[in-house]
């Protein structure tokens, strides 16, 4: 039996422009196409079962990259993200808009 695997993407693209918020835009969108969702702003997760398939989600990563901007990703185990620590300072304005009113 294979273990849960999570597959982190990490992205800095250009917004500047017109055109380059567009090629942003698609690229977000491509992400969550394909099973990711957004850990925060320009983190984005999938999970998945088994090394194998967390490199073959890697590889078509590949073919939707953005033509500008650093993109990262991380392959760790369901065990390593079980250990992230969640640091909370106060929310910024950003963050205060973002959140859902109830």
């Amino acid at each position: 039996m294979e273990n849960f695997m999570r597959v982190l993407v990490m992205f800095d693209v250009p917004v500047g422009s017109k055109d380059e918020r567009k090629k942003a835009t698609k690229f977000r969108n491509n992400l969550l196409k394909q099973g990711f969702f957004m850990m925060q702003f320009s983190v984005y997760m999938r999970v998945v079962r088994g090394l194998t398939a967390a490199n073959s989600v890697v590889e078509r990563l590949k073919k939707i990259l953005p033509p500008k901007g650093n993109i990262r990703s991380l392959i760790i185990t369901e065990k390593q993200f079980d250990k992230m620590q969640l640091l909370l300072g106060e929310d910024d304005e950003l963050m205060q808009k973002s959140k859902p009113k109830q």
